[in-house]
């Protein structure tokens, strides 16, 4: 994996929050938080909290008095969050390595990480350190996306780059769907130490009104925007414009049709 494929920094923060926020992240968001406050978590440790998208979504379906601690390996995503969340109660954001937690044991009855886990180099340490902050009997709600072919914008936007760059192919688009397959994150959650394991697939036709910011986010909104840069022979903007093109043939006209499909799975600490 690149050294740099988790660094979201730049611009990057920007168009991951206007131009895939509302398309890839926002529904799901809420769908995670409503099954947070379904057990009724008086504290949350959120991780890849990312621009605050599912931060929002928690604060408003806990409870007020519940005590929110939102952390991402990225600060510039943070900022973003902070803004976003500057007047909200009980939430606070810190600079965290998913895989070396700054917190003593048992010290949260819920963890969330919506759409991080494909980053960690470490997915067991992970777990495990995961499993360490928990609480017993507390639950460890994550999600990852399913396959491209389950999520064909993103199966679009990897060929449209591998045809580009046919030698040496920027490699973002693999990453966020490496963890498409059940048992492997199956088996690393078990061995964690985690029991009552619950996985659901997550399906949404999402419809998207501007397609035009969408293709933005999907280049410049993720770290691929800069292995794209790094090779240097055709720039960015070109690639994102024959994107949008094969955007609007796949989905439609605006408002287009973009169907989406994760897989979440709760687990939990044995009591």
């Amino acid at each position: 994996m690149d050294q740099n494929i988790a660094a979201f920094v730049g611009s990057i923060p920007e168009f991951y929050d206007r131009g895939l926020g509302p398309v890839l992240f926002a529904d799901y968001a809420d769908l995670m938080a409503a099954r947070v406050a379904a057990v009724a978590p008086s504290s949350v440790l959120e991780i890849a909290a990312g621009t605050g998208i599912v931060t929002e979504a928690l604060r408003k379906r806990l409870t007020a008095t519940t005590r929110i601690t939102a952390t991402d390996l990225n600060p510039p995503m943070l900022d973003v969050a902070r803004q976003k969340l500057e007047k909200a109660n009980g939430v606070e954001f810190q600079a965290v390595d998913a895989q070396q937690l700054p917190f003593v044991d048992a010290a949260f009855d819920a963890i969330v990480c919506q759409f991080g886990i494909m980053f960690y180099p470490d997915r067991p340490k992970s777990f495990a350190e995961a499993l360490r902050v928990l609480k017993p009997g507390g639950h460890y709600f994550f999600s990852v996306w399913d396959e491209h072919r389950y999520n064909r914008y993103a199966g679009i936007t990897h060929d449209l780059v591998k045809r580009t760059f046919p030698v040496n192919t920027p490699n973002f688009y693999h990453v966020p769907f490496s963890c498409a397959a059940i048992d492997p994150i199956k088996e690393m959650t078990l061995e964690a130490g985690f029991t009552q394991l619950e996985i659901s697939v997550m399906t949404i036709d999402k419809t998207v009104a501007d397609l035009d910011m969408f293709s933005k986010g999907l280049i410049f909104g993720n770290p691929i925007i800069g292995q794209i840069n790094e090779r240097g022979q055709t720039s960015a903007e070109t690639i994102r414009g024959e994107l949008l093109s094969l955007l609007k043939s796949e989905f439609g006209q605006m408002p287009a049709q973009v169907p989406l499909q994760t897989l979440f799975y709760r687990a939990t600490k044995p009591a």
